[in-house]
This record gives structure tokens, sequence and C-alpha cells, in this order.
């Protein structure tokens, strides 16, 4: 054995000399309070696990048995693992989208109570809203003019006529068809349309009707006859109308002795408008009751076909 080796030895049981070995019941006794101390440990790890399973538990489901309840609705969603979230982009001014505009209203053409507003009458009266004869009953001659639209009653005047819009009127003479050709005519109207405010028209045939009335009879200038006014029954014509004759004795010399020269007049209402057929006849002869009453189908079915 060599020198340095031996020296080893002898410096390594001195120190061992110097310190006192733990004795054996020491040992058993350190051993077992590390053993305890372990299962202690293990214990209480234990017990925290199922302490927190069971708080979980009545987190998650009420003791009732109630559904779970929701998560606050102001609860932030969990940031999304592995990236960096980012805050929403603020809309500038010039980036929010405007307010819808609510659409346009349309004029609506009811009453406030729901029930749709009369049609206003028209402002102007074309040359189709006056009848064509029959063509048996044409003459060829007719001619615009002005004139009065019904003959005087008593000097009558009626207050509707401030209420005109615009009058229109014409002349026209006619025939019947048995006459022959080349005669003269049978007789002829006098026939004018008229438009009224809204609402008006039927105040001018109730003046009418009154007017008839208030003058049973009359003397006309330049005539010493006396003629006499009555109301027939005129009809169902338009929306409502008036029929009236006026009758005279035959002027001496004129006609057959005793018969009576006699003139229609019929005032027809369609809406706010009323059409006039007054039979004005020709050389002092009577109006024919069939006669006018076809042309007032005419003058009517015009004016309907107009104002469509």
């Amino acid at each position: 054995m060599s020198a340095e080796l031996s020296d080893l030895y002898r410096s390594l049981s001195t120190v061992a000399d110097g310190h006192e070995l733990t004795q054996p019941e020491s040992l058993r006794r350190f051993a077992d309070r590390r053993a305890r101390a372990r299962v202690v440990g293990s214990t209480l790890a234990v017990a925290l696990l199922v302490g927190g399973v069971a708080v979980g538990g009545r987190l998650a489901y009420p003791a009732d048995g109630s559904a779970p309840l929701p998560p606050p609705a102001d609860s932030p969603d969990p940031a999304p693992t592995g990236a960096t979230a980012r805050p929403s982009p603020t809309p500038t001014p010039a980036s929010t989208p405007p307010a819808s505009t609510p659409p346009a209203a349309t004029p609506s053409r009811s009453t406030p109570s729901g029930t749709p507003a009369a049609p206003q009458p028209p402002t102007s009266i074309p040359d189709r809203a006056f009848f064509v004869l029959a063509a048996s009953n044409r003459t060829g001659m007719e001619s615009q003019g002005a004139g009065p639209a019904l003959p005087t009653l008593c000097g009558t005047r009626l207050a509707s006529d401030s209420a005109m819009v615009q009058r229109r009127g014409r002349y026209l003479a006619y025939k019947l068809p048995e006459t022959p050709k080349g005669n003269v005519p049978d007789g002829s109207y006098r026939h004018t349309i008229t438009i009224y405010r809204a609402g008006r028209a039927d105040d001018a045939l109730r003046e009418l009707r009154t007017a008839v009335r208030d003058c049973p009879d009359q003397k006309l200038p330049d005539d010493s006859r006396t003629w006499r006014q009555r109301l027939l029954a005129s009809g169902e014509y338009g929306d409502e109308s008036v029929l009236f004759e006026m009758r005279a004795p035959v002027p001496d010399g004129m006609g057959e002795p005793g018969t009576d020269e006699v003139r229609l007049v019929r005032a027809v209402r369609i809406g706010d408008v009323v059409t006039v057929l007054w039979e004005q006849g020709w050389e002092h002869t009577a109006a024919d009751r069939v006669q006018v009453d076809a042309d007032s189908r005419r003058a009517v079915a015009a004016i309907e076909n107009w104002l469509d």
C-alpha cells in the first residue's frame, strides 16, 4: 500500500471518531414521524378534492333541482388562449350607418273616420261631354253659343249659380225618324253642362223644384200668352233629376186651334255636374216626350263616360 493511501484512511477515521452515531430508537421515531406526515398530507389533499367537487356541483345545479343558472348577461367571454385579445374597433361617425329614414307618407284619400273621401269635381268641360244624336234624328244643325241654361221662372235667380265652376252650352235641331228628309226640324234643344263646387249640385236641383212650384203661371216678354209650369215625374236619370213642362196655347194662325205649345225641361245631376236639356221646339211645335227621354239618356251616358 502506498504512503498516500495510508494517509487518506487515517484522516477519514479521525473525522468519524469526532461524530457520535445516531441511536437506532431515534432513527425509528424519525421514520415514523415522516410516515405520519405523508399520510396526513394525502388525506388533506383528498378532502380538498372532494370538497371542490361538491362545491362545483352546487354551483352548477341549485339545491332545488331546477335548471342551472346562466352566467350573468354582462360577463365577458374568456379571452382565447394562445392569442392576444384585441379590443373591438369603435366605429367613427363617418363609418356609422345613417339611421333609416321612414318612407314618405302617401296622401290618403280617406276621411279621419276611415270612409273614402268624395272625389273632387272636374274643372273643365270637354267637347266629348256633349251627347250625339242618333243617326235617324240628325239634321246637321248645331251651333255653340251663349244663352241661358233654363227658361225664365217668374224672374227667379238660383242662388246655386254662385257655386258654378264652369258652364258650356250649345243649340241643336233634331227631327223625328218618320219625318221625310228635307222637311224642317221637328224640334230643337238648348243643351248645357254645368260643373258645381263639391256638394253644391244638389242645391241647384232643389232650388229648381222650388222655383217651378213657386211659378205656376207667368207671361213672358214679347208674348201675350200665359204660360203654365208644373213638375212631372222625371224617371231615373243620373243621381237625381227634375222634369217640368211649360204649356201655352198655340198662337192664332200658327197651328191647330185649341192645341197647346209644349216645352219640356229636364235637369239631371251626375255627381257635381248638372246637364239640362231644354226642348225649345221649332215654329211652335210640341215637344215629343219619347224623344226627349231618349236624348236625356244619351246626355247622361256621355257625361258618365267623360267622368269615368
